[in-house]
């Protein structure tokens, strides 16, 4: 018997172990990175129609003909989302005129609540570099689809939901072709770096 209960004892631990496992890769995914099969040099999106924070249309075009950034993200996000636009903030203020041909955009994964006058007040309390973009769910639901982006509902006790995502920032140079990521949390040097890399400064440093 004392056996059985060894053999039990480590059976629940490995499988502790494995649920252990399969979180932080969860989290590692929606809050760190994006898709591992993206690579350098392919283009992501797709054809759309959305409404930009001024209540304008915006297509798919938008993204092209100059260097961009993009994030995906929801006004209500309780951290993630209010320090990634105050870092991207930063790093657009350091780049000053290096700077000057980037563009950002900041597209809700929460449409349902996010409209064009919420994104423009929550977008623009940080800088006015930044454009948010919403509109119809479901085509919303196929951008992010499109950017290999995760996000997902989840329920709170008081009945509301919150949103899981994706929380890196998506770099495109002005032919929309996917240059790579800023990561949650990377250090301002290394996000700059990149930027001036994206921007075609980074010869000046």
């Amino acid at each position: 018997m004392p056996r059985l209960g060894v053999k039990t004892g480590m059976g629940a631990a490995v499988a502790a172990l494995i649920l252990l496992s399969i979180g932080l890769l969860v989290w590692q995914f929606a809050v760190q990175g994006t898709d591992r099969s993206l690579t350098a040099g392919m283009k992501l999106g797709t054809d759309f129609t959305l409404v930009d924070h001024n209540g304008e249309p915006i297509t798919q075009a938008a993204f092209e003909g100059r260097p961009t950034l993009v994030y995906f993200g929801f006004t209500r996000c309780p951290e993630v989302c209010p320090t990634t636009l105050y870092e991207m903030a930063g790093w657009l203020d350091a780049l000053g005129e290096e700077g000057g041909e980037l563009q950002a955009f900041f597209i809700s994964v929460d449409p349902e609540r996010d409209t064009p006058e919420i994104m423009k007040g929550y977008s623009q309390a940080f800088t006015d570099r930044v454009m948010g973009i919403t509109g119809d769910p479901d085509e919303i639901a196929r951008v992010v689809a499109a950017w290999h982006v995760y996000a997902a509902k989840v329920p709170t006790e008081d009945g509301d939901y919150t949103m899981d995502h994706t929380a890196s920032v998506f770099l495109v140079d002005k032919d929309g072709v996917f240059k790579g990521t800023i990561a949650y949390g990377e250090s301002e040097e290394t996000a700059i770096a990149k930027l001036r890399r994206l921007a075609g400064t980074s010869d000046m440093h």
